[in-house]
């Protein structure tokens, strides 16, 4: 009996090519389908690697890596980038720490290993970045980028293991610490004769603009929305004519009326960078489409859900702020990453008013006299394009991770 089970069990497929028996090869035009597109993926595969480790010339990446970093950053300067790039990781880790303090204390009550759990969940959210980073540094030609980089994960882990531990008196107000940081890491760049925004580039500037407008953005964009919904005709009235007009203008019309034309309306006195204009123009177009994500949102909350409030004795800005805001907010969370991912992606529009960032530099360094005319474009723009791709990508994972965290599109 005990042979014809041990038989049994070995006859029995495993889950893998079970799954490839039922939905790979369950007839014959899904087998011709799989075998077909199967070659043409291992075709279109390996001939992309062949390319990448045999045929690219990556000679003008490993020359140009510094200005596709920090673009016209000055050289000498560069230990300020790594200071506040420090003060970041450390802001992060510390906000992760404080944020996962209750669960881990869950976890160590449970016996549940949650350390090693939250390493390993932490690689498989954000590999796209940490492959991305080995592949920067292996254009690295000194071993200083590595060092450093190294001591950034440290501090990360060392700001982590903080947050967990912080007493919960002290975690509640962990995000002053978190800010002060974040103000400090500004600081390194700008403080006590630094570089002001004109003076950084690449992908540097390129993710500084990127976080720039989210932040700034969306409460402008939740004030407009909340505005538009608003029984005061003069508010509704003004809300929907900036946001049905922003919404009309391509984003290039902004940028060019920020770079040219912003320094002409400002006071007497007042004058803004150029990246600072240009982020005020990203800014007003962003904040015009989270309006419209935040109105739809609104919209979709049960009527009952106020009433609700109502009953309760809430005063209408409670009402808004502890019931339906929320509730909007967690269903928009797709429509509102999707409209960060396209900021993040249109900031390679500010190549057109000569600001210099990730598009720029590539189109820069094919433009060097000793890579001139070798049509290197071949590797700068799918460089680039993969630097893009790893943005955009992890920001998607992380708002289904979010998705799914809070249920969204689950009743």
């Amino acid at each position: 009996m005990a042979v014809r089970t041990e038989t049994a069990s070995l006859r029995r497929p495993s889950p893998a090519l079970r799954w490839v028996r039922e939905n790979l090869f369950n007839n014959w035009y899904n087998s011709v389908l799989t075998v077909i597109f199967g070659a043409l993926f291992i075709w279109v595969g390996f001939s992309l690697l062949r390319w990448v480790f045999f045929r690219a010339e990556w000679e003008i990446v490993r020359v140009n890596l510094t200005l596709f970093m920090v673009g016209r950053f000055p050289r000498d300067e560069l230990a300020r980038i790594w200071v506040s790039n420090y003060m970041i990781v450390g802001a992060i880790g510390l906000m992760a720490g404080a944020a996962t303090a209750s669960a881990a204390a869950a976890a160590k009550e449970a016996g549940l290993p949650f350390v090693q759990s939250k390493l390993q969940d932490l690689i498989q959210r954000f590999w796209p970045v940490l492959l991305l980073v080995a592949a920067l540094l292996q254009f690295s030609r000194t071993w200083t980028p590595t060092i450093m980089t190294v001591g950034m994960v440290v501090i990360g882990v060392a700001a982590r293991f903080a947050g967990l531990h912080l007493p919960r008196v002290i975690r509640r107000y962990a995000w002053v610490l978190v800010a002060l940081l974040l103000i400090g890491a500004y600081g390194a760049l700008v403080w006590f004769g630094g570089f002001g925004w004109d003076d950084w580039g690449g992908l540097h500037l390129t993710l500084f603009v990127t976080v720039a407008g989210i932040i700034l953005a969306f409460p402008l964009g939740l004030l407009f929305a909340l505005g538009r919904r608003s029984t005061l005709p003069l508010v509704r009235l003004l809300s929907v004519t900036y946001i049905e007009f922003i919404r009309g203008v391509p984003l290039i019309t902004l940028l060019l009326m920020g770079a040219f034309a912003l320094k002409f309306l400002l006071p007497p006195g007042m004058d803004l960078s150029l990246v600072s204009r240009l982020v005020v123009a990203i800014m007003l177009f962003t904040a015009a489409y989270v309006a419209e994500n935040v109105r739809g949102g609104l919209q979709a909350v049960p009527k009952g859900q106020t009433e609700a409030g109502q009953a309760l004795g809430l005063p209408a800005w409670k009402v808004m702020r502890l019931i339906v805001l929320p509730q909007a907010l967690r269903a928009v969370i797709p429509a509102m990453v999707g409209q960060f991912i396209s900021l993040f992606k249109d900031t390679s529009l500010l190549v057109v008013v000569g600001v210099f960032e990730l598009l720029a530099v590539s189109s820069i360094a094919n433009n060097q006299p000793e890579f001139l005319g070798k049509g290197l474009a071949e590797v700068t723009l799918p460089f680039v394009a993969v630097i893009y791709w790893v943005g955009a990508y992890t920001m998607s994972r992380e708002s289904r991770r979010l998705e799914k965290k809070l249920g969204v599109g689950e009743r």
